[in-house]
């Protein structure tokens, strides 16, 4: 059995404050002026050490309250409130929310899994993964218990062709040629996102924690070399039909990607003859078709891209995670699913959308704009329109940079062991295409209330 794999995380303290949630706005007018106020009386000392950020205009009050709501409750002429803060609320988009950023950041500062003392207190559905849930009917295992569990849980993939069958000799000897294969320790794969304000450095911080990891950071291969050259053996080349080829060394590139064109595919294989190639398609109106020739071609890896919040590209009413499922059931009934690894991306922005995505179908995810949120990047994309960057990513120090992403990817990584512990799932090879242990709302509301017909405004259920 080989080693357990872990991911030892340290906290990895915020650059800047980080925005609250919650604001305390606190009224001067109409104080009695008690002798003993309740904020003299707060444990935690906030409104003792109270400051303001000049630079982000952030008060400290905001930051250090521990929301006890001690003073809240206890001034006499209920002057102090708590409040949602608009900034807070402006905070990403429709996809990545506020309360996604907040726990991405919260990952990334501790390496921790984000606990709510008070339960869950989101929708049980919605569109895209939201709608998708898992089946923890193993939970009462207490030897199959995720992290601390003494059954060992895998979560190593492999990536690249595997044989249909073995073909030997009279005297035994194997004739089978084996095509380049890897495996990487988790099912999670960094890219570099498509825009984001950060220069040669981050991208090295970036290529630093996917070789800590164990795993591959993929990037435009125009923007390999520099600071990224050491960490060639974990890099993954995007080669396009207009980027130069850079003089590198040609063993030193395990892993590629390009696009389904014969010119491009072609030149990507002469570069590197010995590295896995990945053939990069978008999830667009019959992409399961284009699948399965790709893999009945002889390819090694698909990568299927999807829209940043989760969608087709070509239809934002169809999620990807519809797609995955469609795409996996046609490669098997192609037979050719364990042949070809299949590769995810767009809209994977937390650590149970990596789950969820397995279950689909894919074999792994890419992973590209969470390693920026963990950056404290607020997805204002205020970089696309040529402004500056409210937290200075592109200033921070690579060492940091590294350490977050480790941080962010570790977190998830507990989070994978604790669902297929609960699960009853030792291998995440055995995770995948598993729909038989996950629910789906639209299956279950279709074949809870489809019989019913339609019903409309007027009618009376009986």
């Amino acid at each position: 059995m080989p080693k357990k794999y872990m991911i030892h995380t340290a906290t990895v303290p915020h650059r800047f404050k980080a925005i609250t949630r919650f604001g305390i706005i606190a009224w001067e007018e109409g104080c009695l002026k008690c002798p003993v106020c309740v904020k003299k009386e707060c444990v935690y000392k906030v409104y003792e050490r109270r400051g303001l950020d000049a630079g982000q205009m952030i008060d400290s009050l905001d930051n250090e309250c521990m929301n006890c709501l001690r003073c809240v409750q206890g001034c006499p002429k209920e002057l102090i409130h708590k409040s949602i803060n608009p900034e807070y609320q402006a905070l990403g988009d429709v996809h990545y929310t506020p309360d996604i950023l907040a726990r991405l950041w919260y990952q990334a500062e501790t390496g921790k899994i984000p606990v709510s003392g008070a339960g869950y207190p989101g929708p049980f559905s919605g569109t895209g993964f939201d709608g998708m849930w898992t089946d923890m009917s193993e939970i009462v295992r207490p030897t199959r218990d995720g992290i601390h569990g003494r059954e060992y849980i895998s979560t190593a993939v492999d990536l690249g062709r595997t044989p249909r069958n073995l073909a030997f000799d009279e005297k035994g000897n194997l004739l089978t040629e084996f095509p380049p294969l890897m495996d990487i320790p988790l099912p999670i794969i960094l890219r570099v996102p498509s825009f984001g304000s950060f220069g040669e450095e981050v991208i090295k911080g970036w290529a630093m924690a996917a070789r800590r990891l164990g795993t591959f950071l993929a990037l435009p291969l125009e923007r390999t070399g520099g600071k990224t050259a050491e960490y060639f053996p974990h890099l993954m080349p995007i080669i396009s039909d207009q980027g130069k080829m850079p003089s590198i060394r040609v063993d030193t590139v395990r892993f590629m990607e390009a696009p389904l064109e014969g010119k491009v595919t072609d030149r990507a294989k002469k570069a590197f003859p010995s590295a896995v190639l990945s053939i990069h398609l978008p999830m667009v109106k019959g992409v399961e078709e284009r699948a399965l020739r790709v893999a009945a071609s002889g390819a090694s890896v698909i990568h299927l891209e999807a829209s940043c919040d989760g969608k087709a590209l070509d239809d934002s009413s169809r999620p990807m995670k519809d797609v995955i499922r469609s795409v996996h059931r046609t490669l098997v009934e192609g037979c050719v699913r364990d042949e070809v690894t299949l590769l995810v991306s767009g809209g994977i922005a937390m650590a149970e959308h990596v789950a969820k995505a397995v279950i689909c179908g894919a074999d792994a995810v890419i992973v590209d704009f969470p390693i920026l949120v963990a950056l404290e990047c607020r997805m204002c994309r205020r970089c696309t329109r040529g402004l500056l960057c409210p937290v200075e990513i592109e200033k921070a120090p690579s060492s940091w940079v590294a350490a977050r992403v480790f941080n962010l990817i570790g977190a998830w990584h507990n989070q994978l062991l604790e669902l297929m512990g609960a699960m009853g799932i030792r291998d995440a090879r055995r995770l995948r295409g598993e729909t038989g242990r996950a629910m789906f709302f639209e299956e279950l509301d279709e074949a809870t209330f489809g019989s019913m017909g339609e019903v409309k405004e007027g009618y009376e259920l009986l």
